[in-house]
């Protein structure tokens, strides 16, 4: 007979006279054989029910919730009956956890100690039916512990097996464990093979071979993926095994990319960096794919007419689409001058990035105008407050402290010169000279900059004058600590062409303006 495991200092016989409350907690990896009349859940049950009534005389007495998990791996405790146990357990309504194995409540150490954790918490003692330990002693633990090993090391080692069929069934062209695909369809295989196949859905694969040569015409991602959204059709949309519905979800730029870049189209099987030939037939020719391919490939290189500059944006990821509910990046964009090129700055919402800009009714909005206008607003409530004084003074010793970080980088660099000078050296080494030679000036000329940006804070005027000085001498880094600090968020409603700058707490006003 298995003896009982306590997380706490005494085990439930030393409770004389107190009714010893046992959930009876049993689990199951698949859905496998649940369906019958008597299953391995009934099983695990009936052997945990007949080992508290052996503990009658001590008080033992078995509670009727059930907490069965089918179809739920113990390698996490993402489990709804699990984490039915773990909240009536913080209710104090159970006094003992009962299960037929260990590796029925976990497989993974981390969340057993966890799980051990809350058991010690609350008094809650723990009994394995089929494997004799007790917690309360070293070498109790220590055998838990050899228990919980090897059961992780089986969920590795079958986790392994998993990926390595997979592999096997790649390098063989078969795509049979792969997630349905737009474009074909999952039958049976043929005998002697077992499991499944692709082939190809001919309605589906019409309007692949059709997204391939719109793609070569348009030269535009979300064109593609507007013109499949406008005549309402979707991903590809599947049932699993649990019932939860998948797929089914409108286009946007990633999915087409994800599309036209799936060698599974021209026959191909991939696996990680490497592509099969498959067993499946071809619904796109080569020719095709591989014009895609190199239009695909110009298009990433020349970049289009919108890059990304978010790392010179104050507000970047401050700022919302009211209608998408969606952030806004920020991007810039070139245009040609008599000069060379002269570069603008926008906020564009990010819904519309991916799913065009007809689906957003949110304009670009220009960068330096919506900063300045949340600057003019940010200074406006700070002298409400009072407290702009003090954000000046945050403002000098950020000016502060970064002259005094670059003249410690400044220190370094120059140590490590000098311990190279006192030693002969090398070509390699020559070369690294030069290059510490090089950041030793680039960082004296920063230096010298920050001896322009030092104010002495008894030559500032009033608090708004010092305001409009320290804060023009501060990089756009420097900003945004500051604006982060204060700003909660920045949101732009186009219905009313309005701007909300919304504040932290220890703000106290809350500015909506129109733009």
């Amino acid at each position: 007979m298995a003896r009982r495991t306590s997380a706490n200092n005494s085990s439930p016989t030393s409770r004389a006279g107190k009714v010893i409350r046992c959930a009876i907690y049993t689990r199951k990896s698949t859905e496998e054989g649940l369906d019958q009349e008597y299953n391995t859940l009934d099983a695990q049950r009936d052997g945990a029910v007949a080992f508290i009534a052996s503990q009658k005389a001590e008080g033992w007495v078995c509670i009727p919730d059930k907490y069965d998990d089918g179809g739920f791996t113990g390698g996490n405790i993402d489990r709804p009956a699990l984490k039915r146990l773990m909240a009536d357990i913080e209710q104090g309504q159970i006094d003992c956890v009962v299960v037929y194995k260990v590796d029925r409540l976990s497989r993974s150490l981390l969340d057993f100690a966890r799980l051990m954790e809350l058991f010690e918490r609350k008094g809650v003692s723990f009994v394995s039916v089929t494997q004799q330990f007790n917690t309360t002693h070293s070498m109790g633990r220590l055998t838990l512990n050899i228990l919980l090993s090897f059961a992780q090391f089986e969920r590795e080692i079958i986790s392994e097996r998993t990926r390595d069929k997979i592999a096997a069934a790649r390098r063989s062209g078969r795509y049979a464990l792969g997630k349905p695909i737009l474009g074909y369809d999952y039958v049976p295989a043929p005998p002697p093979f077992t499991g499944r196949k692709l082939v190809p859905n001919q309605t589906e694969a019409s309007l692949i071979r059709e997204m391939f040569e719109m793609y070569l015409r348009v030269k535009s991602l979300i064109r593609v993926a507007d013109a499949c959204n406008q005549r309402g059709v979707r991903t590809k949309a599947w049932t699993t095994s649990s019932g939860k519905a998948v797929g089914g979800r409108m286009f946007d730029k990633s999915i087409i990319s994800r599309i036209l870049r799936n060698p599974l189209y021209i026959g191909k099987v991939p696996h990680h960096a490497n592509i099969y030939d498959g067993e499946h037939e071809a619904i796109v020719s080569e020719d095709l794919f591989s014009r895609v391919q190199a239009q695909l490939k110009l298009g990433a290189t020349e970049g289009g007419s919108l890059v990304r500059g978010s790392c010179t944006a104050l507000l970047r990821g401050m700022v919302r689409c009211v209608a998408c509910d969606a952030a806004m990046t920020a991007t810039t964009a070139s245009r040609p001058t008599a000069g060379g090129k002269r570069v603008y700055r926008y906020y564009v919402c990010s819904s519309a990035g991916k799913r065009g800009r007809s689906t957003c009714p949110c304009p670009s909005l220009p960068g330096q105008q919506l900063e300045r206008f949340v600057i003019e607003q940010f200074k406006a409530v700070l002298k409400q407050d009072g407290i702009i004084d003090s954000v000046v003074g945050r403002a000098v010793e950020i000016i502060r402290a970064a002259a005094e970080e670059r003249i410690a980088e400044r220190d370094g660099i120059q140590r490590q010169l000098d311990d190279r000078a006192a030693t002969l050296p090398s070509p390699a080494q020559n070369r690294g000279i030069q290059r510490l030679k090089a950041a030793l000036v680039a960082v004296d000329r920063q230096i010298a900059a920050d001896r322009e940006r030092l104010v002495d804070e008894d030559e500032l005027a009033g608090a708004v004058e010092s305001f409009d000085q320290v804060w023009g001498m501060l990089t756009v880094d420097e900003q945004r600590q500051i604006i982060v600090s204060m700003v909660e968020s920045v949101s732009y409603d186009a219905a009313t062409s309005s701007v909300t700058v919304l504040f932290k707490d220890h703000i106290e006003a809350n500015r909506e303006i129109a733009a």
